[in-house]
């Protein structure tokens, strides 16, 4: 696991996918690609609260997922 303070820095969250390759004694590790959906956030049409969405074809999430989603929100 890495740090909380790389991860935020780096804009990693659980799932992204590193690359490793070794430099000398160094392991370097590589986000493979950005994330291509962004979150947002809409009134919720049964409560009229406001909640978060990535749209109808995103990953289900657990709740883990969201636990370190939201340690991460300011």
């Amino acid at each position: 696991m890495l740090p909380q303070a790389i991860r935020r820095k780096m804009n990693l969250r659980a799932g992204d996918l590193l690359e490793a390759r070794i430099e000398g004694e160094r392991i370097v590790l590589t986000p493979r690609k950005k994330r291509s959906r962004k979150g947002r956030i809409i009134k919720d049409p049964l409560t009229g609260y406001p909640v978060l969405t990535a749209g109808k074809n995103a990953p289900v999430l657990t709740q883990k997922e969201v636990e370190d989603i939201l340690s991460e929100f300011p």
